[in-house]
């Protein structure tokens, strides 16, 4: 720190200071457009293999595919597995997706079908694990927090009984709430199928929940199911 009296530490005075001297100011630095600002860009990208592309892929759509998956499965320790799943099938059949600007609602196609192909397995397992269930390890299932805990476990064991078509879009409407149109394209059914299987599954929920008080409660003051 400069001393206040202009001294040195030995006593002499010190040498003036040069006036300081505007330094020549850099131009701004241009505004960097977005990497594969739109899914044209990215999909030419990912089908040339470049790994830039595949991180902006899963940026862009992890969210979507995780909100699908974990609404078709409840909290549940496979979704990790089942995310990375959907992503495998899109690196594998990015090459054959003929309309670039169909990305994204091609994804939420592949993510429905692939935990669609989760839950009939499932249903398989369970019958292999009662035929045999030392041979079959049990799948660990993480466990819900918070107050709608018990909701959401009465949510999902009534699903559970579900045809897998109905659970989806069951799952997808209500809970993931994505409109009927979304739903319809997911689920590659049209909107007079979606709304006729959206009907059974939303009877077959009713009736059920009546056994649930967690689940009562809510049908009673009109909350939807997949709200806390």
């Amino acid at each position: 720190m400069p001393s206040p009296t202009g001294l040195r530490a030995d006593g002499a005075k010190r040498s003036p200071t040069p006036a300081a001297t505007d330094a020549p100011k850099s131009p701004p630095s241009p505004t960097l457009a977005p990497a594969f600002a739109d899914d044209g860009e990215l999909v030419a990208a990912l089908r040339v293999g470049d790994s830039r592309a595949r991180m902006i892929l899963v940026e862009r759509y992890e969210p979507l595919v995780e909100r699908l998956v974990a609404g078709a499965l409840g909290i549940d320790a496979e979704i990790a597995d089942v995310i990375q799943d959907v992503f495998v099938a899109v690196l594998e059949g990015i090459r054959n997706l003929k309309d670039a600007s169909a990305l994204r609602s091609w994804i939420a196609t592949l993510a429905v079908f692939t935990a669609r192909g989760r839950i009939r397995r499932r249903r398989r397992w369970r019958w292999i694990r009662f035929v045999a269930p030392e041979d079959v390890p049990e799948v660990p299932v993480a466990a819900p927090q918070g107050e709608t805990r018990e909701a959401v476990r009465a949510t999902y064991s009534i699903l559970a009984g579900f045809p897998a078509d109905e659970r989806i879009a069951f799952s997808l409407r209500f809970i993931s709430e994505m409109q009927l149109t979304e739903v319809a394209s997911a689920c590659s059914v049209s909107l007079a199928t979606i709304k006729r299987r959206l009907a059974r599954a939303e009877r077959r929920f009713v009736e059920a929940a009546g056994a649930h008080p967690a689940l009562n409660e809510r049908l009673a003051r009109g909350g939807r199911w997949g709200e806390s």
